[in-house]
């Protein structure tokens, strides 16, 4: 009876009636543990199948070579690889069972050479690899991508004569599909006298890993209309699922998933989790959200897409909500989520939560991981602590091009020109070659500190010496670099001289250097060929407007906001976040929602009638509104980082610094503002802006007021 639920199912049956046997008096044999053991194998029981090798142990049957074998199936399977190996090396006896056992679980683990080395170890022991070891060592050479090991598997398995076998065939599809050769997959697949399920998924799986996507549909079509092929598997639909969200095909994912309940294979978990990554990836987070709450089960993988889709569709907070409600839930965070929860906390500055993920990445091992510490860099840059940032990048044992990339743009937006172009005279020490996105870093860093001649130089080393044609972002930095720097002439010059058509950043970015340097008759004429091109936001408007209101040219000032409204472009809320002892507080110009909102202003009052003791005067120019010049002040005072300020004051413990982000550039009032706030409270105060940070400290700012 053990046997048969073991074999057949449920798994769980045969347990329990080991267990019922035990207790009853009737003493297990060699014959019943590997049966038993087969079925925890089956389920992933390392609880059970455990305790029952200890009973192995104490009946001294840990000596036979198919109870050990199956022992090593079982640790195998569930990813304990180093009690796996410890059954198996203590093994006196050991048949090809056994080798296949242990070559697989090093196969499905990801460990390429060490599953190629016990081939090898195997062979001079006198065994010879069956067409068992070859379905065993096909995935992992597929996962490594080892092209020229599957063409030497796929050969001594011709001569073997194993090429009949439907699972042997499959294997060698996938490995030449993850290697980009989809035409021997395809003759593969088009030779075979047995096609079953799995290799019919594992050729859609081929066309959509080779970027044949439409292809993959297609044969997915056409089995379906062929009527000796039943329903297909979870495992096939999953991977149509993946191939819409592929080609971001909402239409027919939302027909695959249709079909899906139809099946009732909805109800499979990697099905579910599929179909959740598809509307994702689709831009449809609602509906996403959606089926996330109807699935009855979730696992990490469940929440992992669904805190990367919150992410990529712009719902930070909402990742952070999921991320919290995945721990109540005590589903353990894997690498994945972690990739998707870090963007989160850079976006909203949550840097405790940041620090705790940090730290969980740590004791898992994800910090070996180089995406995960390039997302730390990333985190930390993001949050204010570029110095931390700079320690994690020193602290990889591995670094690639990305990790240059990132710590390089950390400086660049924290205005540390001078070390971003040190860390890349490091980059070129160690032979990582530079990229197109490296210098994007490097010529931003350069503008924002003021570097113009620095600047000037990459960029012609960037065309010269490294070969790399600049696209629009490297002409945008340039532009923006000599504007800022004064030099606005030069600036008009570089981009009449671009060899390709320039776009409306790059028009936008003179613009706001003529606000700079109040160079009004420039910027009308840049204005006129950014309404030419058509304005992409609402930020030409505002940077014209109040250019005229600087000089006293209301009129002009009142026709830019009419030409604003008349072609439809709304200002955007500020809105600004803080996090308080792990709770981000989210914060709109003027907005009264917040349950301390009234403490918050008698706290601005406060701050305001300390202000202009020192001399402060309100910036009325950056009030769009036709209002009294009081009013004004009261518009310019419940601006969303004043208002996040605030809050931290009355929250904050008076040791710590004060960092908020924001979703718009700071304005001058703000900047103003900011810095006598400093010096009142004896506060250091961080505000990440759309553009770069800005660290207030005694009433200066590390911007040097060039932003």
């Amino acid at each position: 009876m053990i046997r048969a639920y073991a074999w057949n199912g449920p798994f769980e049956k045969a347990i329990d009636l080991y267990y019922e046997m035990v207790e009853s008096g009737v003493r297990p044999t060699k014959y019943t543990y590997p049966f038993v053991i087969k079925a925890c194998s089956a389920l992933q029981d390392v609880e059970n199948g455990v305790e029952i090798h200890e009973h192995v142990k104490r009946k001294g049957l840990d000596g036979d070579v198919y109870i050990c074998t199956g022992l090593v199936d079982f640790y195998a399977k569930c990813g304990l690889l180093v009690e796996a190996r410890q059954v198996f090396d203590g093994m006196c006896q050991r048949d090809i069972v056994a080798w296949n056992a242990m070559i697989s679980g090093c196969s499905v683990n990801g460990l390429y050479l060490e599953m190629m080395g016990l081939v090898l170890e195997m062979q001079e022991n006198g065994l010879t690899p069956n067409s068992s070891t070859i379905v065993a060592i096909l995935p992992g050479i597929a996962e490594a991508n080892k092209l020229r090991e599957g063409k030497v598997v796929h050969g001594y398995s011709m001569r073997r004569g194993f090429v009949n076998d439907v699972v042997v065939d499959t294997g060698i599809l996938d490995v030449y599909a993850k290697c980009g050769l989809l035409n021997y997959g395809k003759r593969i697949f088009r030779v075979m006298s047995i096609k079953n399920e799995i290799t019919r998924s594992a050729m859609i799986g081929a066309y959509v890993t080779c970027d044949s996507t439409q292809e993959g549909l297609e044969l997915f079509e056409q089995m379906r209309m062929e009527e000796d092929i039943g329903s297909p598997s979870p495992v096939m639909l999953a991977t149509v699922v993946r191939a819409c969200a592929k080609l971001n095909d909402l239409e027919k994912g939302r027909k695959i998933h249709g079909y899906t309940v139809k099946l009732r294979s909805n109800l499979d978990l990697m099905v579910s989790n599929t179909l959740l990554s598809m509307y994702a990836k689709c831009g449809r987070i609602d509906d996403a959200l959606n089926f996330f709450e109807e699935m009855n089960l979730k696992d990490s993988v469940s929440f992992s897409a669904i805190i990367a889709g919150c992410v990529q569709n712009g719902h930070a907070e909402e990742a952070l909500r999921i991320f919290q409600k995945m721990q109540l839930s005590r589903v353990d965070p894997e690498s994945a989520t972690v990739m998707g929860i870090l963007p989160a906390c850079s976006h909203l500055a949550a840097l405790q939560l940041g620090v705790c993920t940090h730290g969980y990445s740590i004791v898992r091992g994800f910090t070996e991981d180089i995406s995960i510490c390039n997302a730390l860099i990333d985190m930390y840059s993001k949050c204010g602590k570029i110095d931390i940032a700079r320690i994690v990048f020193d602290k990889m044992n591995k670094r690639d091009v990305v990790s240059w990339n990132t710590m390089i743009s950390g400086y660049g937006v924290h205005g540390r020109g001078k070390e971003a172009i040190q860390l890349f005279y490091n980059m070129q020490t160690v032979g990582q070659m530079p990229d197109e996105i490296t210098f994007i870093g490097l010529l931003f860093a350069c503008s924002h500190s003021g570097l113009v001649a620095e600047g000037k130089y990459w960029f012609f080393r960037m065309c010269e010496e490294f070969k790399i044609s600049p696209r629009m972002d490297h002409y945008l930095c340039m532009v923006d670099l000599l504007g800022r720097g004064g030099l606005l002439d030069e600036a008009y010059r570089f981009i009449q001289n671009m060899p390709c058509k320039p776009d409306v950043r790059i028009w936008s970015a003179l613009l706001a250097a003529c606000r700079i340097h109040k160079h009004i008759i420039l910027a009308e004429e840049v204005s006129n060929k950014i309404q030419y091109l058509g304005p992409e936001s609402l930020s030409n408007f505002v940077l014209l407007s109040n250019l005229y209101t600087t000089a006293g040219r209301w009129d002009d000032a009142a026709h830019v906001r009419v030409k604003q409204k008349d072609s439809g472009f709304k200002k955007s809320p500020g809105c600004s976040w803080i996090e308080i002892n792990g709770v981000v507080h989210a914060f709109v110009g003027g907005d009264r929602s917040h349950p301390q909102s009234a403490k918050i202003n008698e706290k601005l009052k406060e701050l305001s009638t300390e202000m202009k003791k020192l001399g402060y005067s309100a910036e009325l120019s950056f009030v769009y509104q036709d209002v009294e010049e009081e009013e004004k002040e009261q518009i310019l005072l419940y601006h969303s980082e004043k208002l996040a300020v605030a809050f931290a004051l009355l929250n904050l413990d008076p040791s710590k610094s004060i960092l908020v982000a924001k979703n718009l550039r700071v304005c001058v009032d703000c900047h103003s503002t900011l810095k006598y706030i400093t010096l009142i409270t004896k506060r250091e105060i961080t505000v990440r802006d759309a553009s770069r940070f800005h660290h207030f400290r005694d009433g200066i700012c590390s911007c040097g007021d060039f932003w």
